[in-house]
Order: structure tokens, then C-alpha cells, then sequence
């Protein structure tokens, strides 16, 4: 199809003026209705402390900024690959990175209201016009010559419709050729539209902080199951020691007890005494293959994945001497569900914005241009050029109380935000004060225990000195003998608590995601 230049040129004034309306049109927008989000400040202490704690311990935390990997501190490799592969292949991460993505393409949607659209469409309709409609109502003056007339109609070669009509027979169907363009642009001058995307773009920072804070729980839980994991096989290796000792001690006293100097109860109590140690060993390495198995689900491996890496036993990460957790005021920025609850007040006072635009006219302005005509060669002319322009206005007049209703609504839902965000902060506050003490407390408690082993490993040696010299009877043996299987367990377990509550505090301080996140390691977002 040609065009001569008259039409084209004239299309494109047309085009060009209508788009550039609308354009001028967008620099018009007005003011935006509702409150301004303004971030709270809560009041928080200048620095952490252990309640309870003496003044001479508080050297055992730093007010340095959190390692952004946490769990270096504990200076273990096979810890350090688990957290790697956590972040990049736990499926709660993965689906909390979708979640991200359907935010940001709802933001995007949102987004786009605040331009003008501009559309091109084409269509070609073959008609054919009811014989007793309304053509027959039409025609050129006078019933001489309609035959004529309707097939110059029918043509699209009839320039003159007036009274008389079309007999029915007259009336073919006709083709109709047309494409152009459409644009429409909302003026949005009461701040609708951006207090819409305001509120989008609020909910896409706090689903990142989500997900931040599915991240951080993660890594939290892999540290505490890999070091529960190490602290069962802690205990089933003094579990498999106690048992030798338990079992050289039996059959010491079956020797003895065939040289006359021990009785058959002493037999039977050192039996019980082994049988009893010997006991403990089932539980233990069940409890050690079930967490492998949840280290295993928390990584996405399938079971057993991870036997070859976590076979092998160690000890339990010890932790460093001196921990930094920052300064309270660094928590409300770093720690990531306060950062999402900030989002989330945020969202819902832009949403006030929304609801009070609603009660106010929403003007629109529409445009189109197009060629329109019944025979296609003759789409190339000027005369087949339409086009339409207008402002369109619709406002509420009787809503039945809706409106009203969802103000309040809004309101309420900002005011149970605020009322959120500041429960939020402060059990931050809380959490962190409470494994500070848990930790510190912990370590004191460990210092008792290992002069209980100390001790108790003493005693039992001079017991067994004195039973084999014949000095003392078989009870003060077994009396030691628990005690020191007793000792161990529970200083094995307090250095367990230990690094657990270290955990547990990175946890409750909000990790060190509050800046980047590990997209080298992590699912990256769309």
C-alpha cells in the first residue's frame, strides 16, 4: 500500500500532537493526598550488656561491626561450605526469591499507570447490514435511482445520505479497512496512582527483607544442627570411653571375685553399671544420623547426601573469646524483620494516600488517530483520516459508605503497622538482651564444670587405685565412676550451649545482611 506524502505528513502532525498532549499533559499531575511516610526512631540503650553481668565481664563483647559471615567465627571449613551451600540451595530461600520476583513485576504494574498507553490496532470486517435495518431508513432524496444509490453505498463511492431509504434487496454487505493508534493518560492529580506504586514498591522492600530474614534463619539453623550434630558425636565418643572403662572395671572385678575378694553383687552392680553406658550408644547415633538428615533438607540434599562430609567427628566449634554485636541503634537498620515491619507501615500509610484519592474526581484524557475506509486503496488518502480527542471525568457521588469505609479501613491497618512495627523492635531488644545473658551466664557455668571433671576424673582414679589394693569396696568405684560419665556429659553439653547461644545472639543482632545480600551465593531474583 502507498501513501502519498500529504496524508503522511498529515498523519504524523496528528500523531505527534496527540502524544505530546498527553506528555504535557503528565506535567500537570497534582499533589498526592495522604500522610507522608516518615521512618520511626524508637528509643534503644546506647550499647549492649549481659543483664546481670559484672563490669569485669563485659570485655568478652565488642560494639565493632557483625562479620557479614558469622559463622567464620567459629573457624570450622565444614561449617563454613554448609552456610555456602545453604544460601544457594535451601528451597525456603529459593521460594522467598520468587516471592521478590512477583513483588517487583507487581511493582512494574503498578508503575506503569503513571504514563500514558498508546496502542495500534488494525482490523478489516466484511458486513453485512440487516435488510430491515436501519440502511433501509437511508438513501439520496427519493426512491429514483436507489438501486443506484445503494450500490454507490455499498461502494463507498456515495457521498449523500439523506431521506427516502434503501429497499431491502438494494442493500449489500460491504468491507471496512481501518488501523491506527490510541493513547490514554490518567492526569492522577490527587496522587492515586503514585501512592499505588509508593505502596508497591514499600511491599518489594519488605518481601527483600523477608527474605533476608528466611536467610538468616536458615544459616542460624544449619549452625545449631551442625552443632548439635558434633555434640552427639561429643557425647557418643564419651559414651564409647566410659563404656571401656565400664567394661575393664567388670571384668576386674570378675578376676577378683574368682580370687574371693569380691562379692557377686559388686559383679552384677559393674555388669549393670556397663550395660547402662552401653545403652546410651543407640540413641546417640540415631540422633546423630537425624541431624545429618535436617542438615541434608535444609542444604536440599537427599538423604544420606551428606554422609561422607559429616561422617567423620569433630569437635564441637568453639566460641571466640571476644564476639562482636554492634550498637542498638545499628540492630533497627541490620536486623531484617524490623526492616520489614518498617516496610510494611510504610505500605500501609501510602495506602491512606490511595483510599483518601478516592473520594475525589479522576480525570482522564484519551486520544486515537487512524485510516479509516471501506475500500483499501483508498486507506492512502487524507479524507479516510479520523481522529478523536477528550478529556473524560468520573467522580463518586453515592458510594453507600464505601469510600468511607475503606479510609478507615487503611487507617486502621496503618495504625496495627506502627503498633507491629514497635512490638518488633522491642522484642529485638529483648532477644538480644536475653542470649547475651544466656551466653555469658553459660560461660560461667562452664567454668564450674570443668573443675568437676577435673575433680571427678581424679576421684575415680584413686578409686580404682584403692579397689585394686583392696582399700575400698566396689560402690565408691561406681559412685566415681558416674559421676565422671555424669561430669563430662554435662560439660560436653554446656560447651554445646556455649556456641548455640553464639548462634542464637548473631541470630537476634540480624545477622550482616543489612546492606548487600549474597547473590554470589544466594538465588538471584529475576
Amino acid at each position: 500500500m502507498r501513501f502519498n506524502g500529504q496524508t503522511s505528513r498529515h498523519t504524523a502532525r496528528i500523531v505527534t500532537f496527540s502524544v505530546l498532549s498527553l506528555g504535557m499533559m503528565a506535567g500537570l499531575a497534582g499533589c498526592e493526598l495522604g500522610p507522608n511516610f516518615r521512618a520511626p526512631q524508637p528509643h534503644v540503650p546506647a550499647q549492649f550488656t549481659a543483664t546481670g553481668a559484672p563490669a569485669q565481664d563485659h570485655d568478652k563483647i565488642s560494639n565493632a561491626a557483625i562479620d557479614t559471615s558469622w559463622w567464620q567465627s567459629f573457624h570450622d571449613p565444614v561449617l563454613s561450605a554448609l552456610e555456602h551451600d545453604a544460601a544457594s540451595q535451601n528451597l525456603d530461600v529459593k521460594i522467598a526469591t520468587q516471592r521478590l520476583a512477583e513483588a517487583r513485576a507487581q511493582a512494574e504494574i503498578e508503575g506503569a499507570t503513571l504514563y500514558p498507553s498508546l496502542d495500534f490496532a488494525g482490523s478489516f470486517t466484511r458486513e453485512g447490514p440487516s435488510k430491515k435495518g436501519i440502511f433501509t431508513a437511508l438513501g439520496g432524496g427519493s426512491n429514483t435511482g436507489t438501486a443506484t444509490n445503494a450500490a454507490k453505498t455499498a461502494a463507498g463511492t456515495n457521498s449523500s445520505i439523506g431521506g427516502g431509504g434503501i429497499p431491502g434487496s438494494a442493500i449489500q454487505p460491504f468491507n471496512l479497512f481501518q488501523y491506527g493508534f490510541s493513547s490514554v493518560f490518567d492526569f492522577d492529580l490527587w496522587g492515586k496512582n503514585r501512592r499505588t506504586r509508593e505502596a508497591a514498591l514499600a511491599a518489594v522492600t519488605a518481601s527483600a527483607d523477608a527474605r533476608r530474614a528466611v536467610l538468616l534463619n536458615i544459616e542460624a539453623e544449619v549452625a545449631q544442627d551442625y552443632i548439635s550434630l558434633r555434640a552427639d558425636q561429643t557425647l557418643l565418643a564419651i559414651a564409647q570411653r566410659n563404656l571401656r572403662t565400664a567394661d575393664h572395671l567388670t571384668k576386674l572385678t570378675q578376676e577378683r571375685a574368682q580370687a574371693g575378694l569380691a562379692n557377686a553383687l559388686e559383679v552384677a552392680d559393674s555388669e549393670a553399671q556397663a550395660a547402662s553406658v552401653q545403652a546410651q550408644i543407640p540413641a546417640l547415633r540415631a540422633a546423630i544420623a537425624g541431624q545429618e538428615s535436617q542438615i541434608g533438607l535444609l542444604l536440599g540434599r537427599s538423604p544420606g547426601a551428606l554422609n561422607a562430609q559429616l561422617s567423620a567427628p569433630q569437635a564441637v566449634p568453639a566460641a571466640p573469646p571476644l564476639v562482636p554485636v554492634g550498637l542498638p541503634s545499628q540492630l533497627l537498620t541490620r536486623r531484617p524483620d524490623v526492616r520489614e515491619a518498617v516496610a510494611k507501615l510504610h505500605e500501609a500509610t501510602a495506602e491512606i494516600g490511595v483510599a483518601t484519592a478516592d473520594f475525589f474526581p479522576d480525570i482522564t484524557l484519551s486520544g486515537s488517530v487512524s485510516l479509516q475506509a471501506l475500500q483499501f486503496s483508498n486507506l492512502n488518502q487524507l479524507a479516510a483520516v479520523t481522529y478523536a480527542i477528550g478529556p473524560e471525568i468520573t467522580m463518586p457521588l453515592f458510594e453507600g459508605g464505601k469510600l468511607r469505609g475503606q479510609l478507615r479501613l487503611r487507617k486502621a491497618e496503618q495504625r496495627e503497622a506502627a503498633v507491629n512495627y514497635a512490638k518488633t523492635v522491642l522484642t529485638a531488644l529483648h532477644q538480644v538482651d536475653d542470649t547475651l545473658t544466656d551466653y555469658d551466664q553459660e560461660q560461667r557455668r562452664l567454668q564450674s564444670l570443668n573443675r568437676e571433671v577435673a575433680a571427678s576424673q581424679h576421684a575415680l582414679t584413686l578409686a580404682q587405685e584403692r579397689y585394686r589394693q583392696g582399700l575400698a569396696d566396689y560402690l565408691q568405684v561406681l559412685t566415681a565412676q558416674q559421676s565422671v560419665l555424669g561430669a563430662e556429659q554435662t560439660q560436653a553439653q554446656s560447651l554445646t550451649a556455649i556456641s548455640t547461644d553464639l548462634v542464637k545472639l548473631y541470630q537476634a543482632l540480624g545477622g550482616g545482611w543489612e546492606q548487600t545480600y549474597p547473590v554470589t551465593t544466594a538465588q538471584k531474583t529475576p
